[in-house]
């Protein structure tokens, strides 16, 4: 049986934090899990030489930031 080596154990520790992600209701909780599960995936693309994998979730990277820096710059407004 061959060693798993570092990088494969990034990318399932990324797989498990992108899965907790979306199981969180609240969506700041989600959005900073997804973002760094995807910043592990983007770390495990690169290693692997797997480009399209590190692209998809750089972006990803970087939808959440921008959520992120939304959600907290203009809290959401209590409904009445």
């Amino acid at each position: 049986m061959d060693s798993i080596n570092i990088w494969e154990w990034v990318g399932y520790l990324a797989s498990v934090v992108v899965a907790i992600s979306l199981m969180m209701s609240d969506i700041k909780k989600l959005r900073w899990w997804n973002l760094i599960g995807a910043g592990l995936f983007v770390a495990y693309g690169l290693a692997i030489d797997a480009i399209p994998v590190a692209l998809v979730n750089f972006f990803i990277v970087l939808i959440d930031a921008y959520y992120l820096v939304k959600l907290y710059r203009d809290p959401p407004q209590p409904t009445e």
